[in-house]
């Protein structure tokens, strides 16, 4: 008798390796659009909800990658990265992409790249743009870097979790893309910390915040994520879909590749400052918004 649950055998089997915000948002769209997917978390409750949808919980990343096509890495930073990976290498099969979506930074990918190298696999570098919002609805922009022999693979995926791949390099292992991502990143953090920042100024000079959007309402200096920051200031509720503590991450990775390259990012080392500060006021677990709170005493 036949498997009801098997996948058909030319469907695409993907291995999530992180359910955070983004990663149960990437395998709950890959398993909506019908291929094959197991996840793994270092927390399982993080995962459970996604079996209701279809996916295959496992206990361990080596169970979660056994037969997989693609493995997809969605984790917060390097090490988490380097060590789901190493306890998925009894299992790893030779040949399979290997996809790492993760925010790692450029000096990271080195390890990674000769994991993939001992266990013979095809390694893609490919952060993604986009906070929570874009990833449920799979409109993340990926910024990819790896072999053009494995890119329709890739788009399989790629096409599912996100509407538009910039490809911008050949070599998974250069780091052309998370330099990239970096860069964006670097212009991201800006505009979070100079929103709370804006808004705190309003709040201690008594001006209505509410005129202070009204005075920039179509113009140049209105942007999308002024709007989307100020309004969860406004509301006092902070529903994470970037936190602070990944911002603070994020901020330390852009400040160590700048130092490196001997580049002076003050306003990079002004946002980590903020986010070290609101994360020890106890907001880590919240939306990077709620680096307002940087602007006050405790």
């Amino acid at each position: 008798m036949a498997d009801n649950n098997s996948p058909e055998p030319d469907t695409l089997s993907v291995a999530v390796l992180g359910t955070g915000i983004m990663g149960t948002a990437m395998a709950r769209n890959l398993v909506w659009a019908g291929l094959d997917v197991r996840a793994w978390n270092r927390t399982r409750a993080r995962a459970e909800p996604l079996a209701a949808d279809g996916v295959r919980i496992a206990d361990t990343p080596a169970e979660a990658v056994g037969g997989a096509d693609v493995v997809l890495t969605m984790l917060l930073d390097g090490d988490a990265v380097l060590d789901a990976v190493r306890q998925a290498a009894p299992a790893l099969p030779a040949g399979a992409l290997w996809l790492q979506m993760s925010t790692v930074g450029d000096e990271a990918l080195d390890p990674l790249a000769r994991l993939a190298d001992d266990h013979g696999l095809r390694f893609v570098d490919a952060p993604v743009l986009g906070t929570k919002a874009p990833a449920e609805k799979g409109e993340l922009t990926i910024l990819a870097a790896g072999s053009p022999d494995v890119r329709e693979r890739a788009e399989r995926v790629f096409g599912i979790v996100g509407s538009r791949t910039q490809w911008v390099g050949e070599d998974g292992a250069s780091g052309a893309a998370s330099r990239l991502k970096l860069v964006v990143n670097s212009w991201v953090m800006t505009l979070i910390n100079g929103t709370g920042e804006t808004m705190a100024l309003a709040k201690g000079l008594g001006v209505d915040p509410r005129e202070v959007l009204a005075a920039v309402a179509g113009g140049a200096l209105d942007v999308p994520y002024l709007r989307m920051k100020s309004d969860l200031i406004l509301s006092g509720e902070y529903p994470a879909s970037f936190t602070v503590s990944a911002g603070r991450k994020d901020t330390r990775l852009i400040t160590e590749a700048a130092h490196r390259a001997g580049v002076r990012v003050d306003l990079a080392e002004a946002a980590a400052e903020r986010f070290r500060r609101a994360e020890a006021q106890g907001h880590g677990d919240e939306d990077g918004a709620a680096a307002y709170f940087a602007s006050f005493d405790d």
